[in-house]
């Protein structure tokens, strides 16, 4: 059973940084695309980015392309989410999930079959 924790969301000022991450147990992680998506309060869930299994190719939203960098560490089992230049409208749960096998870095949700619990990232202005 694959179990996606996430960690690092907490309150930053606009402009500040967070980094996020996401620690997968169980199952190959090397050999899965990872995502992140996040949900404001009262919208649906929307994607941020994605990585493939090398980590070679990665899609992000237009929302925050150049501000946000998703990486990975296969040897750690896990992933980030480096974010900078934050914006009130980044309010909201980020959460991480694992895609398909040795797939494109897609950033359509239902790709994605195992889901973190989410971590809290608010913004103020």
């Amino acid at each position: 059973q694959v179990q996606l924790v996430e960690s690092g969301g907490g309150l930053v000022q606009a402009g500040g940084s967070l980094s996020l991450s996401c620690a997968a147990s169980g199952g190959t992680f090397g050999t899965y695309v990872m995502g992140w998506f996040r949900q404001a309060a009262g919208k649906e869930r929307v994607f941020v980015a994605s990585i493939t299994t090398t980590g070679g190719s990665r899609s992000y939203a237009d929302s925050v392309r150049g501000r946000f960098t998703i990486s990975r560490d296969n040897a750690k089992n896990t992933v980030y989410l480096q974010m900078s230049s934050l914006k009130p409208e980044d309010t909201a749960v980020y959460y991480c999930a694992r895609g398909p096998a040795f797939g494109i870095a897609t950033m359509w949700a239902r790709d994605y079959n195992t889901w973190g619990q989410g971590t809290q990232v608010t913004v103020s202005s």
